[in-house]
C-alpha cells in the first residue's frame, strides 16, 4: 500500500506538480502523423498532462503545439485558420508560427510592434516512426528522441493503436508490469490467446502461463527503469520459464514476444504506454513492429489486435457504460476466463474498475506485486529527486536500446546474466 501523500504525488501530473514536472522531461507520444495529414490541414485539439492544447501542421510541414487559447482574449485557436506558415485566430486575426511567436496582428495599427512581444505558450514537436512527439519540459534540458525500434522499420511493418482509458495513467502501467495476471485475466480454454494476439502464438509458452499461475518475481533496477523477470515452473523440473519485461521510464513497458527463442533478434516486438490526458483519464498506446514482415501480410507475427473503437472517437465499443460487453455464458463455459473477447479490453476493465484514481491506501499487496512496488518507488524517487536538482533516469538513448524476451533457462541460474545478450536491442542508429 501507499500513503495518501505518495499516492497523490504518483498520480498528479498537471503543471507545477512534482510528477508532472518529471514527466515533462521526456518526449511524449502526442499524436500520430495521420492526425495532421497534410500541410495547412485543419488543427486538432489535444489534452496532455492536464493542459488543453491545439496542434497544427504548417505550410512547411512543421508541427506546432500550442496552448489552445489565444493570448489576446483567450478564444480557442482550434477554430483558427491554418494558412501561410501560421495559425491565425479567427477572433481578431492574430497569427502565430510554430514557435508560438505572433507574426501578424492586423487588429493593431500598422506602426505597432506589439506583435513582437506576444507569444502563445508552445511546445517543441518532432515527427518519427509515424508518431508526433512533444517535449513539454525546459528547452535547455531537451533529450534525444527515445530509440525505440518501431521508429526505424518500414511503415508497413508497424502498427500503432490508441484508446482512451477512464483512469489514471499509472493504473494502466501497473497492469502491464503485472506478469502474474496473464495466467488468469487472459486465460482461454485453448492455450491460444485467440482474443489477444494477431499472429500465431507459441503454444508452449501459453500452456506454461496457464498451468503455472504463481510466478516468482525478480526485479532489477536499471539506469533506464527496471528489468522485471517473472519465473514460472515448467514440466521439466530442471528448467524455468522466464518472462522478462522491460520498464523504460517514464511509462513504457516492452512486452515479451510469443516466441521462446530469444535468439530471434529480428523477431516481432510490442510496447505499451499510458500517457496522462489529465489525472483521471489517460491515452493507452500500443506499438507493434516486425523488422521482417508486414503486419497486414500473411506472415504477421506480432501481438497486434486493437479493440474496436466507436467511429470518430478513441472510445472503445466495449467500455464501462456497457460492462465491456461481458458475456456471462462465455465466461461460465471457460472459453475465456472473463467473458470478454479482447485482451486489451480485459486490461481496460480491470484498471478502470479501480476508479478514476485508485486508492492505494486500501490495497493488500503480495509477493507477485514486487514489480509494481519497485516501479512506484522508482517513479516517486525520480519525481522527488528532480525537485532537488537530480536528473531523472532513462534520458540517455544508449541506455534504452533494450528489448523484452521470453526464454527457458536452467534452474538456479541468474536470469539477468544468462539473458543479458538477448536483452539488448540491435537498433540501427
Amino acid at each position: 500500500m501507499l500513503s495518501y501523500e505518495d499516492n497523490k504525488l504518483l498520480t498528479e501530473t498537471g503543471p507545477n506538480t512534482p510528477m508532472g514536472d518529471m514527466l515533462r522531461r521526456y518526449w511524449i507520444p502526442a499524436l500520430v502523423s495521420e492526425d495532421l495529414p497534410a500541410p495547412d490541414c485543419p488543427p486538432v485539439r489535444i489534452k496532455l498532462l492536464g493542459e488543453n492544447l491545439v496542434a497544427f501542421r504548417d505550410s512547411n510541414n512543421q508541427v506546432g503545439l500550442f496552448d489552445e487559447h489565444c493570448p489576446h482574449r483567450r478564444a480557442s485557436l482550434f477554430f483558427g485558420r491554418n494558412e501561410e506558415c501560421g495559425l491565425r485566430c479567427v477572433y481578431h486575426g492574430w497569427k502565430f508560427d510554430v514557435s508560438g511567436q505572433c507574426v501578424d496582428m492586423p487588429s493593431e495599427p500598422d506602426e505597432s510592434n506589439f506583435k513582437d512581444h506576444v507569444k502563445v505558450k508552445s511546445y517543441t514537436c518532432k515527427e518519427s516512426g509515424g508518431v508526433i512527439w512533444a517535449y513539454m519540459g525546459p528547452p535547455e534540458q531537451m533529450p534525444e528522441l527515445p530509440p525505440f525500434g518501431f521508429r526505424f522499420v518500414d511503415p508497413a511493418n508497424r502498427k500503432i493503436r490508441r484508446s482512451i482509458n477512464e483512469g489514471n495513467y499509472w493504473q494502466g502501467i501497473e497492469s502491464a508490469l503485472d506478469s502474474s495476471h496473464l495466467s488468469f485475466l487472459h486465460r482461454r480454454k485453448s492455450p491460444r490467446f485467440s482474443g489477444f494476439v494477431g499472429g500465431t502464438p507459441n503454444q508452449e509458452m501459453q500452456v506454461i502461463t496457464h498451468k503455472y499461475g504463481n510466478p516468482k518475481f525478480e526485479v532489477i533496477k536499471t539506469e533506464y527503469g527496471m528489468l522485471v523477470g517473472a519465473k514460472r515452473d515448467t514440466d521439466d523440473p530442471g528448467k524455468k520459464f522466464w518472462r522478462i519485461t522491460q520498464f523504460v521510464m517514464p511509462w513504457y513497458q516492452m512486452i515479451p514476444p510469443n516466441s521462446l527463442d530469444p535468439n530471434e533478434k529480428d523477431g516481432p516486438c510490442a510496447m505499451t504506454c499510458w500517457v496522462p490526458i489529465d489525472d483521471e483519464t489517460s491515452m493507452s498506446w500500443g506499438f507493434y513492429w516486425d523488422p521482417v514482415h508486414a503486419i497486414d501480410g500473411p506472415n504477421n507475427r506480432t501481438m497486434f489486435r486493437a479493440p474496436e473503437l466507436i467511429p470518430g472517437t478513441f472510445t472503445t465499443k466495449a467500455n464501462k457504460s456497457n460492462d465491456y460487453l461481458i458475456d456471462r455464458e462465455v465466461q461460465a463455459s471457460g472459453e475465456t476466463f472473463t467473458g470478454m473477447n479482447n485482451g486489451v479490453t480485459e486490461d481496460q476493465a480491470m484498471t478502470e474498475s479501480q476508479g478514476p484514481i485508485a486508492d492505494r491506501t486500501k490495497e493488500k499487496l503480495g509477493t507477485s506485486d514486487t514489480a509494481i512496488i519497485v516501479g512506484r518507488n522508482i517513479m516517486l524517487k525520480a519525481a522527488k529527486g528532480l525537485q532537488k536538482g537530480e536528473t531523472p533516469p532513462g534520458l540517455d538513448p544508449e541506455s534504452i536500446k533494450v528489448r523484452a524476451v521470453s526464454v527457458i533457462l536452467d534452474e538456479g541460474v541468474s536470469f539477468q546474466e544468462e539473458a543479458k545478450d538477448y536483452l539488448r536491442a540491435d537498433i540501427p542508429v
